[in-house]
């Protein structure tokens, strides 16, 4: 690029929250410029389990993961580990989620968790038809499994507490687990959200939601950027091929946006877990909907011509290679439940970006309302893309969103 560009607005990674912010700037007459050096709708914005989880009203931290925390993280075959060699570099970040998991603070974090999510589910089935992806989504439900008598007493009490923050769910019993899936094996019993949306493939509707970006009149830019800096011109992007000013700039790189953000003048306590997933082509699928057994903290994932095992939390950073003890313990995990299944297609390993509170940060920078911070979702990215997007175009009109307010950069 020769000299520096200016765009109106420029948008760094086009994950599914970039390019949900854009489509909806774009739409609203904006000037849209998206950054990113992989192709659009990559990373975990293709590597999900596809459910648009309105019932994950739960933080990470909760005072029952504060207590075995020792154990989970150390466990090599938890469903939530920790790669000691990353310890040092983690350790201000497991502080912070320390304090996040006390009853006060994961309370706090639960209630503004329902306010996100309240409206996911119709949020996405709009935006799925505006951009041709009727198809793709699966309006049956999901389901949690137990299997144990002390874990469906546990439901009881957990399910309560999703209810009082606006969660519709169905405790059942083994016998309504068997009629909803009739190819697993007997349980204990098992939790229903009957209006829980899926996506049955996610990498074909980030496809869609990047065509239907472009025809919007958003343009996208394959580079990295590695330098922001406040101008008198706007704010300048800098990196490997690019030297871009845009008069805002929104911050949407996931697990990559830390950088960024500090540049910007926000010292975010923003980490990374490592997610994994595993596929097995299939032409006739063993289950209907998602569907997680909850003691091996994974999502059976019903997807388009295959059967996606997704999930489990690694914390680990961005540079190291993936563990290939993660993914057998994933396809252990699925035969354990279905014996019959093929062996593996393909598996996956990506980043989702981590907070110790499990909110997302979105808003305006502290160091100025030029710079818009709009990353950290954790395992609901999918889910609060079109939420997120609705926060950042009315932060970029100057209007106020109650909504935003625990979300907002200056929370650190």
């Amino acid at each position: 690029m020769n000299g520096t560009e200016t765009r109106e607005i420029a948008i760094v990674g086009a994950g599914v929250i970039g390019l949900t912010i854009a489509l909806r700037l774009a739409q609203a007459g904006r000037e849209v410029t998206l950054i990113d050096p992989e192709p659009p709708g990559a990373g975990a914005s293709y590597g999900n389990a596809g459910t648009i989880a309105d019932y994950a009203v739960q933080p990470v931290g909760t005072p029952s993961v504060l207590k075995n925390l020792p154990s989970l993280l150390f466990d090599r075959d938890s469903p939530l580990a920790i790669r000691r060699a990353a310890l040092p570099t983690l350790a201000p970040w497991l502080l912070r989620f320390a304090r996040q998991s006390l009853p006060g603070a994961a309370r706090r974090n639960a209630r503004a968790l329902g306010e996100l999510t309240a409206d996911a589910g119709p949020c996405w089935i709009e935006l799925a038809r505006e951009i041709g992806g009727d198809d793709l989504l699966r309006r049956n439900g999901a389901l949690y499994l137990y299997d144990s008598r002390a874990a469906v007493a546990a439901a009881k009490t957990d399910m309560a507490s999703r209810r009082a923050l606006g969660v519709t769910v169905e405790l059942i019993g083994p016998e309504e687990v068997a009629r909803l899936e009739p190819a697993l094996p007997p349980v204990q019993g098992g939790a229903f959200f009957p209006g829980t949306v899926f996506v049955a493939d996610p990498g074909a509707m980030m496809a869609r939601l990047a065509a239907a970006v472009e025809a919007a009149g958003a343009r996208f830019l394959t580079a990295r950027a590695e330098g922001l800096a406040r101008t008198a011109a706007g704010v300048r992007l800098t990196g490997p091929g690019l030297d871009l000013c845009a008069d805002r700039v929104v911050i949407a790189a996931g697990a990559h946006s830390r950088a960024l953000a500090r540049q910007a003048g926000d010292r975010v306590p923003l980490d990374t877990e490592r997610g994994y997933h595993v596929e097995y082509d299939m032409a006739e699928l063993p289950l209907g909907r998602p569907t997680s057994p909850t003691s091996r903290g994974f999502y059976f994932c019903p997807m388009a011509g295959r059967l996606r095992v997704a999930g489990t939390v690694e914390l680990g950073g961005l540079t190291a290679p993936p563990s290939p003890h993660r993914i057998a313990r994933l396809d252990e995990g699925a035969r354990s439940i279905f014996p019959e299944l093929p062996p593996p297609s393909r598996s996956w390993m990506g980043f989702r970006p981590s907070m110790p509170d499990s909110l997302p940060v979105i808003g305006p920078s502290s160091g100025g309302a030029e710079v818009l911070l709009a990353f950290g979702h954790g395992h609901i990215g999918l889910t609060l893309a079109p939420v997120t997007a609705r926060l950042i175009a009315a932060a970029l009109d100057g209007r106020a969103n109650q909504e935003a307010t625990a979300c907002l950069p200056t929370r650190f």
